[in-house]
């Protein structure tokens, strides 16, 4: 069962990042797994929940905009954000929320 992010009490920000894939893997898998290792290691980083089927969905969660900020900025992040664009990547688009309220089961 897919777990949901561990959220703290709000405010934090939610990166979503909406793709969709081109055929095969062409190194996507691993270098996916990388980057949510890579990720858990920043500081800032709250969680991430994620779906993929036709359309990919990935909410990471940060404590505020400077992570983002760092984030984007990680080297091994752009050498990934670079071969998405090249490699991986039909359509995307990334958007960024301020969460001001959470609630749930």
């Amino acid at each position: 069962m897919p777990m949901l992010a561990a959220t703290p009490k709000p405010p934090y920000y939610a990166v979503i990042f909406t793709s969709v894939r081109t055929d095969g893997d062409k190194g996507y898998s691993d270098m996916a797994k990388r980057m949510l290792e890579l990720a858990e290691q920043q500081p800032g980083y709250l969680g991430v929940e994620s779906a993929k089927e036709q359309l990919g969905i990935t909410v990471s969660y940060w404590s505020d905009l400077d992570a983002i900020k760092h984030w984007k900025a990680n080297s091994e992040h752009l050498e990934a954000q670079k071969t998405g664009r090249q490699l991986w990547y039909k359509s995307f688009k990334v958007r960024i929320s301020k969460v001001e309220r959470d609630y749930g089961l």
